[in-house]
């Protein structure tokens, strides 16, 4: 498992399971155990059966290839979990935004690089990716489970699935 800006809690959890060979990485967190930058991934292809990346492609100049690197090292049959804030229907960037205060006016924070809308549902597909959507209110069955795990309600779950290219068109 490979795991993009990793949430302490989530990061404690995984690294307990001892049949897991779990990987923690972001650009800047020193605590991560390997940095680099989510457009080139260092590892070979069809690398990793499960990728979670919460809250990480709003901040990348290159998101498309940063879903094509995921999409890369994710194994023919993994998943890649996939969450970004989401307004209206059409995603919005605009390189020439570069003020922290415009960013957060038009980004929703001061070091988003775009406000995305229902249509990663498209770039994600264009990176190969068959995705589904999960609202958090599916999944999460309690207030107090929605608490202890930290996710807004309103929040969607995107399942990228890497299917082999016989399944692909078998289906």
């Amino acid at each position: 498992m490979l795991h993009f800006a990793p949430e302490p809690g989530l990061a404690r959890r995984f690294a307990q399971m001892p049949h897991l060979r779990y990987v923690t990485a972001d650009l800047f967190d020193p605590s991560v155990m390997m940095r680099f930058d989510i457009t080139t991934i260092p590892f070979d292809d069809h690398a990793f059966d499960l990728i979670l990346c919460s809250h990480v492609l709003e901040h990348v100049p290159n998101d498309r290839q940063a879903m094509r690197e995921l999409y890369r090292v994710l194994k023919s049959g993994g998943i890649a979990l996939i969450v970004v804030p989401i307004q209206g229907e059409r995603t919005f960037e605009d390189a020439t935004i570069t003020d922290p205060l415009l960013r957060e006016r038009y980004f929703g924070q001061f070091d988003h690089v775009r406000m995305y809308g229902t249509d990663i549902i498209q770039r994600l597909q264009q990176a190969g990716f068959y995705v589904q959507e999960i609202s958090v209110r599916d999944i999460i069955i309690t207030q107090d489970e929605i608490e202890r795990m930290g996710l807004p309600v309103n929040e969607t779950v995107f399942v990228c699935r890497k299917e082999d290219r016989e399944v692909r068109l078998a289906s």
